[in-house]
């Protein structure tokens, strides 16, 4: 009893010092428990808070990019938009343009005054246009009529071209018939042209309608001397129908514009240039389209 009792204290502290051990490992085996459970949540914290921060860079990334499409959506709309408004506004431009044509077509009645005209005055016209006036202290009446003129140029064309024809003219460039209508046509248009604006600025009282009607039926003078003389070919025929016949319808010419003009120099400036023009082109007429051919 006694060998039992002399460990058995110490036996007991032994074991409670084991116990307290035991107690101690335990406690730590919690304690580690309780640490390493603290680390796994703290990193599952961790990968779920990094997870959610890339889904969150991911929306917004997503939603940048959607940003952008819907801007170059917005930009790609607006250049369409424009496109269909400039396609819109060239369609009604065009539509008005046809539009104005065909009603300029459809109102082909506005030209009718100018050419509604009897034969009969149409005649007398053509022998006023041979006889010069003689009263210039007031303004002389014109036709204001584009029928007679018109056909006067016609008829030099008709009569031009027979000229380079029976001549054997060579044209290197262009046709005969198409330098016929260039130069007849080039002369009354362009020198009704000229005289206009030269009368505007002498102060004349004449109208572009009235000046291409006073040169027209100017024109009938030069018809009948180029008709003689390219089927007579005498040179000095020529000159006696260039100063007696182109001299009167010239003279018809001049002096109606001196009676509606006002101021001598005016008058000087405006008839001489007229009457240079006029009889010049009759003698170009004359010897650069009509060559004799002889042998």
């Amino acid at each position: 009893g006694g060998g039992a009792a002399g460990p058995g204290p110490a036996g007991a502290d032994t074991v409670s010092a084991a116990a307290q051990g035991g107690g101690s490992a335990v406690i730590d085996m919690e304690n580690m428990d309780d640490t390493s459970g603290s680390s796994f949540e703290d990193m599952g914290e961790m990968h779920q808070r990094m997870k959610e921060e890339e889904e969150e860079e991911a929306e917004g990334e997503a939603g940048a990019g959607e940003e952008e499409d819907g801007e170059f959506l917005g930009m790609k709309g607006l250049r369409g938009q424009l496109g269909r408004q400039v396609a819109d506004q060239m369609w009604q431009v065009g539509k008005r343009q046809a539009s104005r044509a065909f009603s300029l077509y459809a109102n082909i009645d506005i030209l009718r005054p100018y050419f509604d005209v009897e034969p009969v005055q149409v005649r007398a016209r053509l022998l006023e246009s041979m006889i010069p006036v003689k009263m210039i202290n007031f303004p002389q009446k014109i036709a204001g009529e584009l029928y007679g003129p018109l056909m006067l140029v016609f008829t030099l064309v008709a009569i031009l071209l027979h000229g380079m024809k029976t001549s054997d003219t060579i044209i290197r460039e262009g046709t005969l018939m198409g330098t016929a209508i260039g130069t007849c046509f080039g002369y009354w248009l362009g020198v009704s042209s000229f005289m206009y604006f030269l009368a505007y600025l002498c102060n004349a009282q004449i109208t572009m309608v009235q000046m291409l009607s006073l040169l027209g039926y100017g024109l009938f003078g030069h018809c009948i001397t180029l008709f003689v003389t390219y089927n007579i070919h005498f040179h000095s025929l020529f000159y006696i129908f260039w100063l007696v016949v182109g001299g009167l319808s010239t003279l018809r010419m001049v002096a109606v514009l001196v009676s509606r003009t006002v101021g001598h120099t005016q008058r000087l400036i405006l008839c001489g240039t007229l009457a240079a023009l006029h009889m010049l082109f009759l003698l170009y007429l004359h010897f650069a389209y009509h060559k004799v051919v002889e042998g």
